[in-house]
């Protein structure tokens, strides 16, 4: 039997685009609209899985108690911390440090902002969440609501990608990709059905 695990991005935050990492901004009204209008009426999941921090949480738990399914909350899928330019918009930051800006995105490892997470210790807990959610929920279909940096680390595990080209996966907010584990053939046993969809499913 196979495990169907979508993922959502959160809707725009309170204060529109900027680095938030964990800092605990609520959705805006817009945001509320956003990730309403990505799962319609329905609710096809057998249960929701967020990261903590409030742009995620608060609609998984009016999710979770409109259909009535299970909700947890696991830390591990919270955002990078993106350290010193929390807070900032990428504007801001590409015009007060520019040549940190550019290295930052050729190569997240080694040049993560000034007081941020490791790229490495980023991924590791991500992965660990995931390995765990495998393990406990097989069979099931999930849904995981968290962040851009949360869903690209397990979009390029899933597709075995290099660490370093993470950001060249855009996903929008309130998108919603689909993965599928353990098909009928080895094609199929781990495969990205789709990705940043901002229709209900």
């Amino acid at each position: 039997m196979s495990t169907l695990i979508d993922l959502i991005r959160h809707g725009e935050p309170v204060g529109g685009h900027r680095y938030r990492g964990h800092r605990d901004d609520p959705l805006s009204e817009k945001g509320w609209s956003q990730m309403r209008a990505a799962v319609g009426e329905g609710c096809p999941w057998d249960r929701i899985i967020s990261s903590p921090l409030k742009r995620c949480a608060e609609f998984a738990y009016e999710l979770s108690q409109r259909h009535g399914r299970p909700l947890q909350l696991d830390e591990r899928l919270q955002e990078i911390s993106f350290g010193a330019w929390e807070g900032s918009t990428a504007a801001e930051v590409r015009e007060r440090e520019p040549e940190a800006f550019r290295r930052f995105y050729e190569d997240p490892v080694r040049h993560t902002p000034p007081g941020a997470e490791s790229f490495l210790d980023f991924r590791d807990r991500v992965i660990a969440a995931w390995e765990e959610l495998l393990n406990r929920h097989g069979g099931e279909h999930v849904l995981v609501v968290a962040h851009a940096g949360t869903m690209r680390m397990l979009i390029r595990q899933v597709l075995e990608m290099p660490l370093e080209t993470v950001f060249r996966i855009h996903v929008p907010n309130a998108g919603i990709s689909r993965i599928q584990v353990g098909g009928e053939g080895p094609r199929e046993r781990l495969q990205l059905l789709f990705h940043g969809a901002n229709l209900p499913i």
